[in-house]
C-alpha cells in the first residue's frame, strides 16, 4: 500500500461529532480543550525535527532532482558538435581547413558517425548553428512555463505528491519520444515539452522534501537537495559516455524516471502542511502520527494541528467540535494575494531577479563547457563535482551567518572568477586556467542556486509558497533561456556577461530581509502579523 492511500480518511464523523480515529476516543470536553499546534511546533514539541522518517522522506524524494538533472543536462552531449576527419578521396588542404564551413560535404565526415548528435545528423553547423541554441531555450522555455502550471497545481488540487507523480510520466513520456524524432522541428517540439514537464520536477521535489522538516533542520536539509541534482550530473557524463548515440542516450536518460514512479514514489508521503490548508485536518494528523511514531515519539492526547494564525488562539467550542478535527475549510492563496501586499510583494520582484540572473550564470557556464576545447566528459564531471562541496559549505554557513550573507558572497565569489576568466585568452595555458575559472564560478553560482530555493521558501507562507517559488522559477527558466545564446557567442564575451550577472545578483540580495531562525508561516495573515505585528481580525 503506498505512503498516502486514503482509505483511513474516508471515514464519517458520528453524529455526536465525537468521533476522532487519530486521536482516539474523546470527550467533548477533552475536544474543547485541544491544544492547538502550528506544523513547525508539534514537529519540535512531539514529532521530532530530522529523524528517521524525516531523513528517509528526504532521501527518497530528493532523487528526483537526479531525474531533473538527466533531463536538463542531457542536451551537453547530444547537441554537441563532434570531432570531423577528411575523406580518402577529400579534396587537397582538407586536413589544414580549421571548419567544415568551406569544404565540400564529400571530402569530410563526421567521427561517430550521423548518429552521435543531433548537431551531426540534422546539420546543425555553419549557418544553422544557431538552431542548437533554439532547441536549448525551447527547453527552458517549457520548463518556465512547466514551473508555473504545476507550481499552482501543487498548491492546490493535485498536491505536492500528484504533481511530483505527473511530472515523472510526462518526463518519461517525452524523452523516450524525442528519441524517436524524424527531423530538427520534431526533436524541438519534443524538448518544449520535456522542458515542460521538467519545469514541475525540482520545484514539487524541494517542497515535499522540506516541509515536514522542523525548523531548525530546514535550512541545512534544503542545501542538501541539490547533492542529488550535482550527482545526476556526474552519472549522466559517465552515461553518455557509454552511450555515443543521441537517441540511446535519450532513452538511457529516460529510463530513471520510469523508476522513480514505480520503485520509489510510492513510499513518498504527501506534505502535511499542504493537506492542513486544504482541509484535510485527519490526512495531516495521521501523517503527523506517523512521523513521531517512526522517529519514536508520540503525539499527546488532545494536541491537534492548527494554521499559524488559529495556534495562538484560545480554544473555542465552535471551532473546535469533532466534525472540526475531520476536515476543516480550505485556505488557498494566489500570486495576486504575493502582489497585494507590500510585504511579500518587494520580495518577489527581488527573488524573480536574481533566480533570472543567477540562472544565466549557472546554466551559461555548464552550457559552455563545449566552447573550452577541453575533454567534453572530463569537464562535465568536474564541474559537477565542483558544485558538491559548495553545497556542504553553504550548509555549514548557513546557519552561521545566515541566508543574506551568502546570497551576496558566493554570488560576488562565481561573479568575480568569471571576470577573470573573460580577460584570459582561449589557447595554451589560458586555456586551461579558463576552465578552472568556469569550475569556481559554477562552485560559487552552484551554492547561490541551492541557498535560494530554501531562502525562497522562507520567504513565503504555505499558502502561496509554490505559487511564489513557480514565479521564481520562472525567472530562473527565463535566465536559463538567454545562456544558451549568450554561449554561442564564444570567446571571452560569455565569461564577461556572467561575470556581471554574478555582481548584479549580489546587489540584488541586499535588499532582502534576513529568514534565520524565523517561523515558517502558513497563511498570508500570519505571516504579516508575525513581521509586522499587524494582528488580522
Amino acid at each position: 500500500m503506498s505512503e498516502d492511500s486514503d482509505s483511513e480518511y474516508s471515514r464519517p464523523n458520528d453524529d455526536t461529532g465525537l468521533h476522532r480515529p487519530l486521536l482516539g476516543p474523546a470527550t467533548a470536553d477533552v475536544i474543547n480543550r485541544a491544544e492547538r499546534l502550528c506544523v513547525d511546533d508539534m514537529l519540535q514539541w512531539h514529532c521530532g525535527e530530522f529523524g528517521w522518517w524525516q531523513l528517509r522522506h528526504f532521501v527518497l524524494t530528493s532523487m528526483a532532482w537526479a531525474l531533473e538533472a538527466f533531463h536538463t543536462m542531457v542536451v551537453i552531449f547530444a547537441d554537441r558538435e563532434p570531432s570531423w576527419r577528411c575523406t580518402s578521396g577529400g579534396a587537397a588542404g582538407c586536413s589544414a581547413a580549421e571548419s567544415v564551413c568551406d569544404l565540400d560535404p564529400v571530402s569530410w565526415e563526421w567521427i561517430g558517425g550521423d548518429g552521435s548528435s543531433t548537431v551531426a545528423e540534422f546539420g546543425l553547423i555553419c549557418g544553422q548553428k544557431y538552431k542548437v541554441g533554439l532547441v536549448q531555450a525551447l527547453f527552458f522555455g517549457g520548463c518556465m512555463i512547466g514551473a508555473g502550471v504545476f507550481g499552482h497545481l501543487s498548491d492546490s488540487k493535485l498536491g505536492r505528491k500528484g504533481s511530483l507523480m505527473m511530472v515523472c510520466i510526462l518526463n518519461a513520456i517525452f524523452g523516450c519520444l524525442t528519441a524517436l524524432s524524424p527531423d530538427y522541428y520534431t526533436y524541438a517540439l519534443f524538448r518544449l515539452l520535456t522542458g515542460f514537464s521538467t519545469g514541475g520536477v525540482g520545484l514539487c521535489a524541494f517542497v515535499l522534501a522540506t516541509e515536514p522538516v522542523g525548523p531548525t533542520k530546514r535550512g541545512i536539509a534544503g542545501m542538501s537537495t541539490f547533492y542529488f541534482f550535482s550527482a545526476g550530473i556526474a552519472v549522466l557524463s559517465g552515461v553518455a559516455y557509454i552511450f555515443r548515440s543521441w537517441r540511446a542516450l535519450y532513452v538511457a536518460s529516460s529510463i530513471p524516471s520510469i523508476l522513480f514512479l514505480v520503485i520509489i514514489l510510492p513510499f513518498v508521503s504527501e506534505s502535511p502542511r499542504w493537506c492542513l490548508i486544504r482541509g484535510k485536518m485527519s490526512r495531516a494528523m495521521k501523517i503527523m502520527h506517523r512521523i513521531a511514531r517512526c522517529n519514536g515519539k508520540t503525539i499527546p492526547e488532545g494536541v491537534i494541528l492548527a494554521l499559524d494564525e488559529d495556534a495562538s488562539e484560545a480554544p473555542d467550542k465552535s471551532k473546535d467540535s469533532g466534525a472540526d478535527l475531520g476536515s476543516k475549510e480550505a485556505v488557498t492563496g494566489s500570486l495576486v494575494d504575493v502582489l497585494r501586499s507590500p510585504l511579500t510583494r518587494i520580495r518577489l520582484f527581488l527573488a524573480v531577479g536574481i533566480n533570472f540572473l543567477c540562472s544565466i550564470v549557472y546554466y551559461g557556464l555548464s552550457l559552455n563547457a563545449v566552447n573550452l576545447g577541453t575533454n567534453l566528459y572530463l569537464n562535465v564531471l568536474l564541474n559537477a563535482v565542483a558544485e558538491m562541496p559548495a553545497y556542504l559549505l553553504t550548509a555549514i554557513l548557513l546557519d552561521k551567518f545566515g541566508r543574506k550573507p551568502l546570497a551576496i558572497g558566493t554570488q560576488w565569489f562565481s561573479g568575480a572568477f568569471c571576470i577573470v576568466g573573460a580577460l584570459l585568452k582561449g589557447c595554451g595555458v589560458s586555456k586551461t586556467i579558463r576552465m578552472f575559472c568556469g569550475i569556481l564560478g559554477i562552485f560559487g553560482m552552484a551554492g547561490t542556486y541551492n541557498l535560494l530555493f530554501i531562502y525562497t521558501i522562507e520567504l513565503f507562507p504555505t499558502v502561496v509558497r509554490n505559487a511564489a517559488l513557480g514565479c521564481a522559477t520562472q525567472a530562473a527558466q527565463m535566465g536559463a533561456i538567454l545562456a544558451p545564446f549568450i554561449v554561442v557567442l564564444g570567446g571571452g564575451i560569455p565569461f564577461f556577461i556572467f561575470g556581471v550577472c554574478g555582481i548584479l545578483g549580489g546587489f540584488l540580495a541586499f535588499y532582502l530581509p534576513e529568514t534565520l531562525n524565523r517561523p515558517l508561516y502558513d497563511t498570508m495573515a500570519g505571516l504579516e502579523e508575525g513581521e509586522t505585528g499587524v494582528t488580522h481580525v
